[in-house]
């Protein structure tokens, strides 16, 4: 489980095609340390498992399903990505409960910048949409977001400076796609709330 809180930018240094996989070597002094074989890292919130591990970098493979439904297809060599390592039972919930297991993609529509902050505007999927409330949480790029507005097909993010700095959100320009994941507890309650009106019925 992570939480949204990004650790730190880094980087794709090798993509190698494998035919119906991929597997990419990444360069993230933080994350790495101390990471052994197996671990889990949330890579621009896709959470990928770690093959190898050397000096401050790691390789981890990635299957068709993921580079499909994720916009880690898109990823080449020299592409910065958001590194998070699970939290650790006991830490601070610093964001909230994310899976690393990705929704859907959207695609950043426009930015406005202000002296202080910077409002994103980012396409929704249709299926998403009911997930995805002003004032909720939802997850792009691996990264924790309060919903400013939600739109029949879009919504908004405010971006304080740290996050614009220490994140690709900082360097997305319009066009560009971001991985979704919307907020776990939201899938939970439709799916509870079927069962209980078939129930009914």
């Amino acid at each position: 489980m992570f939480t949204g809180i990004v650790e730190e930018l880094g980087e794709i240094t090798a993509v190698e095609n494998l035919g119906d996989a991929c597997r990419f070597r990444v360069r993230g002094p933080v994350v790495t340390e101390g990471a052994k074989h197996g671990d889990s890292i949330a890579v621009n919130g896709v959470c990928l498992t770690v093959v190898e591990h050397e000096g401050d970098e790691f390789t981890a493979d990635v299957m068709a399903e993921t580079l499909d439904r994720s916009s880690l297809g898109a990823i080449a060599a020299g592409s910065r990505v958001n590194l998070e390592r699970p939290t650790a039972v006991g830490a601070r919930l610093g964001g909230h409960i994310v899976q690393g297991h990705v929704d859907g993609t959207g695609r950043v529509l426009e930015r406005k910048p202000s002296e202080n902050w910077e409002i994103i505007k980012i396409s929704l999927p249709a299926e998403l949409t009911r997930y995805v409330v002003e004032k909720g949480s939802i997850t792009v790029d691996g990264i924790s977001l309060t919903v400013v507005g939600a739109g029949p097909d879009y919504f908004t993010v405010s971006l304080i400076p740290t996050t614009l700095a220490l994140t690709t959100l900082g360097i997305k320009q319009p066009g560009d796609p971001v991985n979704l994941e919307v907020d776990v507890v939201a899938k939970y309650v439709e799916r509870l709330l079927a069962s209980s009106q078939g129930a009914a019925k």
